[in-house]
């Protein structure tokens, strides 16, 4: 049996399947959106079985998005947690047949809190579809599992529509790498984004003159342990020094041992500013292909050097 093959193919077909999924959004899919826009409240999603674990999911990436939301589980939504629901909420509730026993009842109290409905489904004729404010067509041709009967190629299609629900949220509120990253403070995104220049650099900086030797250069260079050193004259920064500085230097001339600062530094360096945040300093850095920064503060002085991988 070769698996690889099976594996294309499935793939393929899952593909196409999302394929038509794109060519079938109409205006309903333009009414949820504008619905989910205008919610005062939050947008609760709720699904059975695999459709609940797309439905955490959907969650997941509405409310690190921008889009206030909460998981609600059926079962457990019949027996109290209705109570989670305000009459504001929006509900988008998930059932490929639109016929899951649990969410069809909670439709009547539902109905009566005065809740929204967005039903994601394959059929716009089931007791779901019919009962919903507005239909989703989750609809595929098959499934790919070959007996036709494991949820595969329609919870992909469920989760791409989730996903499109969540991308066109977040143009509509343009929603931004800076809000994104406030609600991802842990995360390395977040890291990048939110820290500032000043919170990573190394302070002092490892300072030499023009006129310092190649051997005290040396000293100072292995003392900081940064590999670097920036060159102030008169508290003017003219230059930088670094490890791969050094090894050109003795490769071009070995004399340069008993030659000064001045002769193998690199003018003119690079600085940012210490409340720039790290991310644009790491950008700067890979965009010219260096590794550090000269630091200033908000005068021009230097307080500081930050590296690429800080």
């Amino acid at each position: 049996m070769n698996h690889l093959t099976i594996a294309k193919q499935a793939l393929i077909a899952q593909a196409e399947a999302v394929t038509q999924l794109a060519d079938r959004i109409d205006g309903e899919f333009q009414h949820a959106v504008e619905l989910i826009l205008g919610c005062q409240g939050r947008t609760v999603v709720c699904g059975m079985g695999k459709s609940g674990l797309i439905g955490q999911k959907m969650v997941a990436t509405f409310a690190s998005t921008g889009t206030p939301s909460f998981f609600l589980h059926p079962a457990e939504a019949f027996h109290g947690d209705l109570g989670m629901l305000k009459p504001i909420d929006v509900l988008i509730l998930i059932s490929y047949s639109g016929e899951t026993e649990e969410l069809i009842k909670l439709i009547p109290s539902l109905k009566s809190f005065g809740n929204r409905i967005i039903a994601m489904t394959s059929n716009g004729a089931s007791t779901l579809g019919k009962h919903a404010d507005i239909w989703l067509d989750i609809s595929v041709a098959r499934e790919v599992c070959p007996n036709n009967l494991a949820p595969t190629t329609s919870t992909l299609a469920t989760m791409a529509m989730g996903d499109a629900l969540a991308v066109a949220l977040m143009e509509a509120i343009q929603f931004k790498p800076m809000d994104f990253a406030r609600y991802h403070p842990g995360g390395n995104l977040g890291r990048k984004l939110l820290t500032r220049v000043r919170d990573v650099m190394h302070a002092p900086a490892p300072i030499v003159a023009s006129t310092t030797s190649f051997h005290d250069c040396l000293l100072v260079m292995t003392r900081s342990r940064l590999g670097l050193a920036l060159v102030m004259d008169n508290d003017r920064l003219v230059g930088i020094v670094t490890d791969g500085d050094l090894r050109r230097a003795l490769l071009d001339d070995q004399g340069i041992i008993h030659r000064t600062v001045a002769l193998f530094m690199t003018a003119n360096p690079h600085t940012i500013g210490q409340d720039a945040q790290l991310s644009e300093a790491e950008a700067y850095m890979l965009e010219k292909k260096i590794r550090a920064l000269a630091v200033t503060d908000g005068v021009g002085a230097v307080v500081g050097v930050v590296e690429i991988f800080d």
